[in-house]
């Protein structure tokens, strides 16, 4: 009795989030982009890389500052997803603005704002060029990640193991896996054998958009079998809230490998060629070139990365996808990561089993 509608008005405008926001604007304005992969993309780069870290925010509270939390870990290494994804946050500000749901200069806009704090694009490394990993650190390196806690640092042993892409682990789920049934006493699917483990990424998830297939070594699902479970969180590696890990929060892992590095006097773990510190990225090159110096076939390693390969006519005819060969490669690199020959035994990861739920 005796409110005032404008102002419960003017209070529900300003409690819009920045998701909720994305979800208004893309609703309206979806319908206008050229293509469907198009579309695809203005969502996963926000969800990716935006929502993790604006996702909750208020659009009438999201500043500048706010904006380069999301921006600066991919400015250098990113730089073209970058300038889509600042782009693309700076649209739906502004029609938050028109709408009603804030007020003062858009905190993406470029000219007279970000440039004058971030580097411009044609300044900066190219988006393909990521730092890698020489191949003579690659066992320091892991024994460095090894000894490192939390999901985040899980989630790039998994990533590293796999050779996949950061979203692609990221927004892993427990039904994507293939690790046998549960027997009749009871035991957890995780301790069957790793032979048969596979990891099927869905088209929607993948940058080729083609269902992709992963073998997973004995290594990757003994990381698998550490891992707790999230109630109501579909996500393997999940952040502590239960949704996805930002992208951030991975690299933030090698980053702070690197400051420990650098605080003890040494070099740390450099691109060979750049002599920039590597990023996870980047560890698909390493991949890579290991793959080629070890004599596997371009094609096999190739299709590991989800790259495409040959023509249109020549991927027709390329009905196998190399599983159970692209199974003993990967655990030949996993032995590599080892510091090991493939003759030796496998140690070093966890036996634990972990099957309970968290929340």
């Amino acid at each position: 009795l005796g409110g005032d509608p404008l102002a419960d008005r003017r209070k529900a405008a300003a409690a819009l989030t920045f998701e909720q926001a994305v979800e208004q604007y893309l609703a309206n304005k979806l319908d206008e982009f050229r293509n469907e992969k198009h579309r695809k993309q203005w969502r996963s780069t926000l969800d990716t890389y935006a929502n993790p870290i604006l996702g909750s925010k208020r659009v009438s509270e999201i500043t500048m500052q706010d904006v380069l939390r999301v921006l600066e870990p991919i400015w250098q290494t990113k730089t073209e997803t970058a300038k889509r994804l600042r782009g693309r946050i700076e649209n739906v500000l502004s029609w938050a603005a028109v709408a009603g749901h804030r007020t003062g200069d858009n905190p993406a806009k470029w000219k007279g704002n970000l440039a004058e704090i971030l580097p411009k694009p044609s300044k900066v490394t190219k988006s393909d060029n990521h730092p890698a990993l020489a191949l003579g650190n690659v066992p320091d390196w892991w024994r460095s990640l090894a000894q490192r806690e939390g999901m985040a640092a899980q989630a790039l042993q998994f990533l590293t193991l796999t050779a996949a892409r950061s979203g692609e682990v990221r927004g892993m789920t427990w039904d994507e896996l293939d690790i046998g049934p549960v027997d009749g006493s009871g035991v957890h699917p995780l301790a069957t054998a790793a032979t048969i483990a596979t990891w099927t990424i869905p088209a929607a998830r993948m940058k080729a958009e083609r269902e992709h297939r992963v073998p997973l070594t004995q290594q990757a699902v003994a990381i698998l079998r550490a891992l707790p479970r999230m109630k109501d969180s579909p996500y393997v590696f999940f952040a502590p809230r239960g949704g996805m890990l930002s992208d951030m929060s991975i690299s933030a892992v090698m980053r702070r490998m690197q400051e420990s590095e650098v605080k003890a006097s040494r070099a740390g773990f450099l691109d060979p060629r750049s002599k920039r510190a590597a990023v996870p990225h980047g560890l698909r090159s390493t991949f890579r070139q290991w793959a080629a110096e070890q004599g596997f076939p371009r094609d096999m390693a190739e299709i590991a990365l989800a790259h495409f390969i040959g023509s249109d006519v020549e991927r027709a005819y390329q009905r196998s996808d190399m599983l159970e060969r692209r199974r003993a490669m990967m655990e030949a690199w996993a032995y590599f990561l080892l510091g090991r020959s493939n003759s030796d035994s496998v140690v070093g990861f966890s036996d634990r089993t972990n099957t309970g739920t968290i929340g």
